[in-house]
Formats: C-alpha cells, sequence, structure tokens
C-alpha cells in the first residue's frame, strides 16, 4: 500500500451543534494526539455521531473549531478535508465489483491512470481481499463488505480515518475479528482514528482514550483503565461496564481518609473524595469481581441474603441482598466446591478500588 501520512492532531474546540432549539453538541473540547485511536462511546442521542459528522463536514457547526495539525479546516467541504469514512451500512455501490468500489474515492478526486488499480490492488491486499476484487458486493459476507469500505476509505491516504459504528451489524465472533483486524492495520498505518460506538467492550478494547458522551457533553475523556477503575461521575460510573451501588454516609474525615457507614451494616474507610463532607449521604460504587464473600464477620464485613450463582465460563456469577434491601452482584472465580450457604457476609476484596459519589436525598 502507498505509504500513508503520519498520525495527525485533531482539535476540537468548544464545538456546539444546535437542531432548532435542541442541543446536539454542547461544547465539546477534545484534544487527539497523533496515531491515537479515540472512541466516542454513549447512549443513543448523546451527540457521538453528530461530532463526527461535523468532523467529516457533513454537518456545520454553531460554534466552536476543528484543527487538523493546528489548521482549521471548517470551511473546507468534506471531499477537501482528506479525512476517510466508514460508515455502519459500508455504504458500497451494489453495481460495481470490489475494485471499482475501492477506487470510486479516488477517481472522485481526480487521480487517474494506472495509479488508481496499482493503490486499489494494494489497499485490497491490505485488508487481505486481493482474491476478490471482480466479486460485488452481494456475493461477499458482511465481514469481506466492511474490509471492502475500509479499504476505500484507506485508498485516498486520509489524515484521518472515522469509523461510524462499523461493527454493529456483524456477529459477535465476526466483530471480534474485526476489531483486531481495525486496530492492526491502524496501527500499521499510524492514522488517528475516531470511532464512534455504543458497545462498551469494543470501545475499552479497541480505544486508547475513550469519550463518554451524554446529552451531548463529554462527561470524562481518559484512557479505558482509567474510566473502567476511577469514574469521575455517576454516569460514567454506571455506563461503563457492571457495577453496584450501596447506600451510606460520610461518618469522619481525617487526614484525607473518609469512614463511610454503610446501610447495609458495614464501616469502611476510603480515601475521601473532594467536595463532599461530614455526614453527607454518598453512594459506594464498586465492581462486581471486587467483591468477596466470606464466612468471618466484622466492622468492615456486611451481612447478606444469598440468592442464585450462575456459571459463567470460568467464574461464578452470585446475587446477593443487604440487610437494607440492596442487590448485589459478586463475581469470583469457579470453584469444584464452594461452601456457598456459609458464607454470609460480604466485603471489599483486597483490590478493589470502590468510587464514592454524592447521593441527592
Amino acid at each position: 500500500m502507498p505509504s500513508s501520512p503520519a498520525g495527525r492532531t485533531l482539535d476540537v474546540e468548544d464545538l456546539t451543534v444546535r437542531y432548532g432549539q435542541a442541543l446536539a453538541v454542547d461544547g465539546v473540547t477534545l484534544a487527539i494526539e497523533p496515531g491515537e485511536v479515540v472512541a466516542l462511546l454513549g447512549p443513543s442521542g448523546c451527540g457521538k455521531t453528530t461530532l463526527l459528522r461535523v468532523i467529516a463536514g457533513f454537518v456545520r457547526q454553531a460554534g466552536g473549531r476543528v484543527r487538523v495539525d493546528g489548521a482549521t479546516i471548517d470551511h473546507l467541504p468534506s471531499n477537501q478535508r482528506n479525512i476517510g469514512i466508514v460508515f455502519q451500512n459500508y455504504a458500497l455501490f451494489p453495481h460495481m465489483n470490489v475494485a471499482e468500489n475501492v477506487a470510486y474515492g479516488l477517481r472522485a478526486r481526480g487521480v487517474r491512470g494506472p495509479d488508481v488499480m496499482a493503490r486499489v490492488a494494494s489497499c485490497l491486499d491490505t485488508v487481505q481481499l486481493g482474491a476478490f476484487k471482480e466479486r460485488l458486493p452481494r456475493q461477499l459476507s458482511g465481514g469481506q463488505q466492511q474490509r471492502v469500505a475500509l479499504a476505500r476509505a484507506l485508498a485516498v491516504e486520509p489524515s484521518i480515518l472515522l469509523l461510524d459504528e462499523p461493527f454493529a451489524a456483524l456477529d459477535r465472533n465476526l466483530r471480534l475479528d474485526m476489531q483486531i483486524e481495525v486496530k492492526r492495520l491502524q496501527r500499521t498505518l499510524g492514522l488517528t482514528t475516531i470511532l464512534v460506538t455504543h458497545d462498551q467492550d469494543e470501545a475499552m478494547s479497541v480505544a486508547d482514550r475513550i469519550a463518554v458522551m451524554n446529552k451531548g457533553k463529554v462527561e470524562q475523556f481518559d484512557t479505558p483503565v482509567a474510566i473502567y477503575d476511577r469514574p469521575q461521575t455517576l454516569f460514567v460510573n454506571g455506563f461503563i461496564g457492571t457495577t453496584n451501588l450501596m447506600n451510606g454516609k460520610i461518618a469522619s474525615l481525617q487526614n484525607g481518609t473518609a469512614t463511610v457507614s454503610l446501610d447495609a451494616g458495614a464501616t469502611l474507610s476510603l480515601p475521601a473524595p473532594p467536595g463532599i463532607g461530614l455526614g453527607a449521604p454518598i453512594q459506594l460504587s464498586v465492581r462486581p469481581e471486587q467483591l468477596a464473600l466470606s464466612s468471618v464477620p466484622g466492622p468492615d464485613a456486611w451481612r447478606i441474603e444469598p440468592g442464585l450463582s450462575l456459571p459463567l465460563g470460568g467464574q461464578l456469577v452470585h446475587e446477593a441482598r443487604t440487610a437494607d434491601g440492596g442487590a448485589l452482584k459478586i463475581v469470583e472465580p469457579r470453584r469444584a466446591s464452594a461452601a456457598d450457604t456459609a458464607r454470609l457476609y460480604c466485603t471489599l476484596a483486597a483490590d478493589a478500588r470502590p468510587s464514592l459519589f454524592p447521593r441527592s436525598t
């Protein structure tokens, strides 16, 4: 394949998009590094696809700027931004064969002569479809069609690659294969890439950083590990992964440590979160794998009423109820014999990283 340009910086500065009186994108600012994969993650209607379309030049913003390598591109039409796009439905021309589909973007940009087919052949080899160049889209599987769409986007040697829910139409196994393939290609070519998705697992596995969006705003922009372990808002905490929420209050504060009294009946010492004072009602968030069952009572353990236990691969997922009526999910490695009926207490695992959030009363 022709040498792709080195990854470019992409800066979105205070971007705002309105549809009538409604704010679809509300003051979003993102600084994306060269060669980085950033996922825009959030529920339907949160503004992530609108943000992608502004970057592509399909939607005009009401305010803010988009810069590539420091240069503003807002005045450029979409076909002059040198941005490659792969859509959810692939958008292949059904009457064109694979090679013609890949060549379309090149011809639209005025590339002619032997350079076109040489670049098409190189791109198809890159996505491992060189032997399929004469086939029509209907003669390909979903994964193969997606690779054609990716080859077409790469053929124009884009400075930025945009992926709009590209794996949504694929089955689970093929989706994982394509995630790996796209990550491999992105790393090989060094392309700055933005992925729009509502699939948290996809974002966590593919992206270098994730922008979690809600109601047009970015609530947190950070690495997958930081977002999972240290969510900054209750929305991010609940949207990424599975979590347990337990009510309580701050019983004491001393030297950066908070003593938390849980309604479930335990007392825990945790790092004091900023902005939460003595006596404040809180919600403690802890992941299922960060809880442990125990048969030993203690001040940092709370009584539970065990429920169902479900095998999930090499793990067991336990359901339980706390004394204040809360529901818990607890995940632990599956063992051949476990005296679950004797383990009537729950506590934090040694490596637990719970989060504390203010609770409205």
